[in-house]
């Protein structure tokens, strides 16, 4: 099954291949409403309009109004500017820079629906280029731009002089975290829609401001942002020249599901829940087999595979005698049996989106973290709602699913929902896991334009499992060939890494190593990076091109990148 912008994009490469089409793209452009596809406001023939930037400034800006088709190729009410105003910061290493910074809404079609709230920063001292930023869990708070990429530590991209913008996706963040999903626009503007108005609603003001479009675009986000810069490029291949995706929840249905899955062994089974010393126990037993596996006793297991290897020794320590639970220093049968859903991961008897049959399992005895405020809770019953501190990130989260976006209904139960036989249910997990996920395996159209994507991955993820984007990233290869692959697409692990905690904690300057690889410089191979977590910071480590690993030479400075070898 092809989505909608698939169709799109397909269509439109046609045409920019056909030079004698120019015309002719030009007016379907103007037809579509296309942002700066037409006249620029207050311009005439003769005379084109004074860019605002050059012309009163940022002021000017506030109280603009966009008619619809300004919004782009969307349907949308269309577009108002709330407020716009001239901002000086200051950050180590750049100094002092200014920026407009305007905030406004776009407008639903559905008078029950939130608007968009977006923010756009235009840069005093423009590098010519704009930077879309993704969000994080379900949204709902504006991703004002201002700030470093989420998972990607280093100078802010706007003070670097990137245009950055970001939206809230459509709705308000609330206490049910998941709620908006029962307004239809609301929902579709969360999986995908978001993204198109808000990019087609910043061009349309870069082109006013500035007087041209940007350069370059590209796209930056972790987790959610990461699906969403994957849902960017698979539906609208056109728009971004580049994607940095940190963590991206490709596989969302999965993932979600995998957390009603937990849940249900947590909290159905008698005893299956693990208290908190006994997640912190996991972990400690995956570091001490494992941590040595790469050369180098660190605190880091860099050998994912090769421990994977000893997983049942490892589940053969953790067992209390007689599989009964005896105490805090092992785990029963039922504890156990958490453990290996986790591990392992599931499949459905029946499939979803793209072939898609369950989710892959997470690095839970490979001494990945799961005692922590995303892990796996610290109750032994379920709060009504669940809740994160209580009941666990993925639980809760999954629960909040298939309230919201599945049932529609706050009052069904997750721990009772039937996997093997959903009912009608299983209609609408199909057809959500096509609309909200960027699993679709399709990106030739995106990188037959000269497209670029880094995707990063920590292999320590307690939320996104690494395995499902090193299976996204193994398909491509299987599909495409590798030089086919490399030449749009490189993938980087990171051990140690969580989903932005973690025994090593990245500095890096993704974004940079993006840019460069677009504007025809050398594709990157082996990237260093700085670790900044607690205790550890300064230490250096080479991150390799998955599947190689950084191992110790066996001599050297520890904490220093050139004692380290990418090698299997």
């Amino acid at each position: 099954m092809k989505l909608p912008g698939v169709a799109y994009a397909s269509n439109f490469l046609a045409l920019r291949r056909c030079l004698p089409c120019a015309a002719l793209l030009s007016g379907l452009l103007a037809g579509c409403g296309v942002p700066g596809s037409g006249p620029t406001p207050g311009a005439t023939p003769d005379k084109p309009a004074q860019p605002l930037a050059e012309a009163g400034g940022c002021p000017r800006l506030a109280g603009i109004t966009l008619a619809p088709q300004d919004v782009g190729v969307l349907r949308t009410h269309g577009s108002t500017i709330t407020n716009a105003a001239s901002v000086t910061a200051q950050e180590p290493g750049v100094g002092p820079f200014e920026y407009c910074a305007v905030q406004g809404l776009i407008l639903p079609l559905d008078s029950q629906a939130p608007p968009i709230h977006f923010q756009l920063n235009l840069p005093a001292r423009w590098n010519g280029k704009a930077l879309h930023m993704g969000g994080s869990g379900y949204n709902g708070t504006v991703v004002t731009g201002t700030g470093p990429i989420n998972m990607a530590l280093f100078t802010t991209p706007l003070a670097r002089g990137y245009a950055t913008f970001g939206s809230d996706s459509g709705h308000p963040a609330t206490a049910a975290g998941a709620d908006f999903a029962r307004n239809e626009e609301a929902l579709l503007n969360f999986a995908w829609q978001h993204l198109k108005k808000t990019h087609d609603v910043a061009l349309h003001l870069l082109q006013r401001y500035y007087g041209q479009p940007p350069q370059r675009m590209y796209f930056a986000g972790a987790s959610t942002g990461g699906r969403e810069a994957f849902t960017a490029i698979q539906r609208f291949p056109l728009d971004y020249d580049g994607i940095v995706a940190t963590a991206p929840a490709l596989n969302f249905a999965g993932m979600r599901l995998m957390g009603v899955k937990l849940g249900q062994a947590a909290y159905r089974v008698p005893g299956g829940f693990l208290p908190p010393p006994k997640q912190q126990l996991v972990r400690d037993t995956g570091v001490r087999v494992c941590d040595t596996l790469d050369g180098l006793t660190d605190g880091i297991v860099a050998a994912v595979d090769a421990c994977r290897a000893r997983a049942p020794e490892l589940m053969r320590r953790l067992r209390c005698p007689g599989g009964r639970d005896t105490g805090p220093q092992c785990l029963s049968d039922a504890q156990l049996a958490t453990v290996r859903l986790l591990h392992e991961g599931f499949t459905l008897p029946w499939g979803m989106a793209y072939g898609q049959t369950g989710y892959d399992g997470y690095n839970v005895l490979e001494g990945t973290d799961f005692s922590g405020l995303l892990g796996l809770g610290q109750s032994p019953t379920p709060a009504s709602p669940p809740t994160i501190v209580a009941n666990g990130y993925l639980y809760t989260q999954g629960d909040a699913y298939l309230k919201y976006f599945i049932a529609r209904n706050p009052s069904f139960d997750s721990l009772r929902f039937d996997f093997a036989n959903p009912g009608p249910l299983q209609a609408r997990i199909n057809e959500l896991s096509a609309v909200v996920g960027a699993i679709d395996p399709e990106l030739r159209p995106f990188a037959e334009r000269g497209g670029k994507i880094i995707l990063a991955q920590g292999l320590a993820d307690e939320v996104v499992s690494p395995n499902q984007a090193i299976g996204y990233y193994r398909w491509q290869v299987s599909q495409r060939g590798q030089t086919a692959v490399d030449s749009y697409l490189r993938f980087y692990t990171v051990p140690g890494f969580q989903h932005g905690g973690g025994a090593f904690i990245p500095f890096w300057d993704l974004l940079g190593v993006l840019d460069r690889w677009v504007e025809r410089g050398p594709a990157p191979e082996v990237l260093v990076a700085t670790d900044v977590s607690p205790g550890n910071s300064g230490r250096q480590r080479p991150i390799c091109r998955w599947p190689l690993i950084a191992r110790y030479k066996g001599s050297g400075d520890p904490n220093s990148a050139a004692s380290f070898n990418c090698s299997p």
